[in-house]
């Protein structure tokens, strides 16, 4: 597997640090108890689970790789310390200089790896992968927007009685993002990976869809993935 590929494949989660001298660092702990995570995408590395989304640029050669300056979407933070934080990961990441991938020794039957980022001054981050979505369902995704209304209503499921079905319908835009479809309300049974539902609350999502292969004929053909919630509005009773 080409090594950019196998960087991509995956989502990065920061486990174990260790400074120059090879002792462990005290950890960096993300918001809301999420893992700081790196990921790799078109030649963008991004990073996740601080205050703010932190995004540059990185080329890889062999075992060598360098990070461009990461820039910061500059949204301020009460907890001091996460912005601290958040600071010197951003002066960090350009310092990169090597990086590696093995499997994980705790889990010998995982497949998935452990990446190690070295930087200038001697340290090392040691961070687990998670498969990216397009890596779970082997396919690129088409990019689709639902409207999720405010409710869940009752709905028909044929294995889950009294189920609550989300309802959406899909919304299509142009290339400057004027909506030019709005398509009819229906039951969506399942889940939207990564959106929680909050009663009441309006939203309409940027979806990843990926098509799924040999499933039952009575199953959904597709799963969605959250990727971005583009509008959000609280719809009183």
């Amino acid at each position: 597997m080409d090594k950019e590929i196998s960087l991509e494949a995956y989502h990065w989660r920061l486990f174990a640090a260790t400074g120059k001298d090879g002792q462990p660092l005290p950890a960096i702990p993300g918001a809301d108890g999420k893992q700081v995570t790196l990921n790799f995408t078109d030649r963008q590395v991004s990073v996740d689970g601080l205050c703010n989304l932190l995004s540059g640029g990185y080329v890889v050669n062999g075992s060598r790789i360098s990070i461009t300056h990461p820039v910061s979407t500059m949204k301020a933070c009460a907890d001091e310390k996460l912005m601290r934080d958040e600071h010197a990961v951003g002066q960090l990441l350009p310092t990169a200089t090597d990086w590696s991938m093995a499997k994980a020794d705790s889990a010998p039957d995982n497949p998935a790896p452990v990446l190690t980022l070295t930087f200038q001054d001697g340290t090392k981050w040691r961070m687990k992968g998670e498969p990216t979505a397009s890596t779970r369902y082997g396919s690129e995704p088409e990019r689709v927007f639902l409207e999720v209304a405010p409710q869940r209503e009752a709905c028909s499921h044929p294995l889950m009685p009294n189920y609550q079905c989300l309802k959406v319908r899909e919304i299509q835009y142009d290339g400057n993002g004027v909506k030019t479809h709005t398509g009819q309300w229906m039951y969506y049974y399942g889940d939207i990976e990564g959106y929680t539902h909050e009663p009441g609350v309006r939203n309409v999502l940027r979806v990843n869809r990926y098509t799924l292969k040999n499933v039952p004929a009575d199953a959904s053909k597709h799963a969605d993935v959250l990727d971005m919630v583009v509008e959000s509005e609280v719809v009183r009773p």
